[in-house]
């Protein structure tokens, strides 16, 4: 691949061109792909890390009749010019386009033509600079069962992380997992969402838990939430049990009323004395 360039504000339109000698490239029934510019077998860039870079795909068409192509990256982020482009009887077409080096990385660029035929040119980037390991921790969220999270490469380097988990209740600790190595390996500016399993909560506490991931190379990164865990079939037969206290406190009222109410015409009539001194 040329030397890195910033990508210009506006990628240039596919150039027509016809044939007058057929660039090498992987044959695909009439029509083939190749890197531009002559005989490279494959692309090849090299930049920063996070740089953009631009380079050109030829599709050459050696049949008698056009042929309409698509364009994609395949393990690369790649933005053609055009994506879809119709190339005619014996003529190539230059398609500029655009890939990102978040780190190295290697992929494909890859042709499909109308019948479903395929031809691919291999691609490979390569993040220059000091290699930088970096993760942060995003996301954190408790729920009955699990703690999930998501992990992002934030440097240049594939990482294997290692993940501790620690959570405090009100009384004190309450999980403390000891570091272990997660199944995964992280690329260079990938998110992935994690789930790490916690079955064994307290039924009765409110609880702060904190997740401290690292990985070779100094990448550390840490993040924390909180949670409240409260067994709300025991609340609702507590809740029960004081309604039908309530209600059985009212019947009793109820009764002792209506006694009262019975006794009250015995008294009704009858005469009152008054007694004291008249002067």
């Amino acid at each position: 691949m040329p030397s890195p360039v910033r990508v210009p504000a506006v990628l240039g339109l596919p150039l027509l061109v016809l044939l007058t000698a057929a660039p090498a490239a992987s044959a695909a029934d009439g029509w083939s792909l190749a890197p531009g510019g002559g005989s490279r077998p494959s692309f090849y860039a090299e930049g920063a890390p996070g740089a953009v870079l631009q380079d050109t795909v030829s599709v050459t068409n050696r049949s008698g009749r056009p042929v309409t192509v698509r364009l994609t990256g395949r393990g690369v982020r790649a933005v053609f010019a055009r994506s879809r482009v119709r190339v005619p009887a014996r003529t190539r077409a230059d398609i500029p386009f655009t890939v990102s080096a978040p780190g190295d990385r290697s992929g494909e660029i890859v042709a499909r033509d109308q019948d479903g035929r395929t031809a691919t040119a291999p691609l490979r980037l390569r993040a220059g600079g000091p290699e930088l390991s970096a993760l942060t921790v995003e996301q954190v969220a408790v729920h009955t069962d699990r703690i999930t999270y998501d992990l992002v490469n934030r440097g240049t380097t594939t990482l294997v992380p290692t993940l501790a988990v620690h959570a405090d209740g009100l009384l004190g600790p309450v999980l403390d997992r000891a570091p272990r190595t997660l199944p995964v390996r992280l690329a260079p500016g990938r998110r992935l969402r994690l789930t790490e399993p916690w079955r064994d909560h307290p039924a009765l506490d409110a609880v702060d838990v904190r997740l401290t991931v690292t990985a070779p190379g100094g990448a550390k990164g840490s993040a924390a939430a909180s949670a409240r865990f409260v067994p709300w079939s025991g609340v609702a037969g507590a809740a029960g049990a004081v309604t039908a206290g309530g209600a059985l406190l009212l019947v009793r009222l109820r009764r002792r009323g209506r006694r009262s109410a019975r006794e009250a015409p015995e008294h009704a009539g009858a005469d009152v004395e008054l007694t004291g001194a008249v002067r």
